[in-house]
């Protein structure tokens, strides 16, 4: 695997409550298990909320608070103006959760989970099988855990997930270097082409932060006339 699935760094033991469970208990829930945000489930387990600390926040600010936003009067109460007067006097998740919540499924890369929380500024996914049942939660510092690998893990994958299987070569003919994330690759490669696709998926492995490459190859496949396309075949071809 060389790019980290949510399911790789996700937290699996998610603590989630039903509509009906009271703001009280939620804000407990929070403090007890040192969480910023709780998903809202239905009793089948498919995920319709997010109660978070913003939630909260709007609630105690108060009506008055929503109303004063600049232009308010001007513009009316839109649906969102409406839907946060509604966190205001919420007593149970169901009025004060956001909804509908911004999931993720677990096979989706960490790249998107990344940006998908800062597109829609969250701090947090649900995520979420097939069917929206709720199987874990994502956080910013999950993601951030997760790009933290061991170099001894970077170069494992570099030589097992790419070398063997992406590109069918001898990973006893490269040697692989990683130092905090940064990957040195010395060695002889066939084709020119094979020693650039090489770096460029070593850079593409999450976890890595620089690629330096010293490898030298046997044939500079990049002068080949463009009407031989005979003799470009990949070497999994050969």
């Amino acid at each position: 695997m060389i790019t980290m699935k949510v399911g790789d760094v996700m937290t699996r033991q998610v603590v989630s409550v039903r509509p009906e469970v009271p703001l009280k208990e939620i804000a407990r829930l929070m403090v007890e298990h040192m969480v910023s945000g709780i998903p809202v489930v239905e009793a089948d387990g498919r995920v319709v909320g997010v109660v978070s600390e913003a939630d909260f926040l709007v609630k105690e600010r108060g009506a008055e608070a929503v109303r004063r936003r600049p232009l308010a009067w001007l513009l009316g109460e839109s649906r969102a103006t409406r839907a946060t007067l509604a966190k205001v006097t919420a007593v149970a998740a169901r009025e004060a959760m956001t909804a509908p919540a911004i999931t993720i499924e677990a096979d989706r890369p960490v790249r998107e989970a990344a940006d998908l929380m800062v597109e829609r500024r969250v701090n947090r996914l649900p995520v979420v099988d097939a069917a929206g049942i709720l199987v874990g939660i994502v956080t910013r510092a999950d993601i951030v855990r997760g790009f933290v690998r061991p170099d001894e893990e970077l170069a494992r994958v570099i030589r097992d997930e790419i070398l063997v299987k992406a590109l069918w070569m001898d990973p006893h003919e490269i040697e692989i270097k990683v130092s905090h994330g940064n990957v040195e690759l010395r060695g002889t490669v066939d084709r020119r082409s094979t020693a650039e696709v090489l770096a460029h998926l070593a850079g593409q492995v999450d976890g890595v932060v620089s690629v330096t490459s010293e490898l030298t190859w046997r044939l500079d496949d990049s002068r080949l006339e463009a009407d031989k396309p005979e003799l470009l075949f990949p070497l999994t071809q050969r």
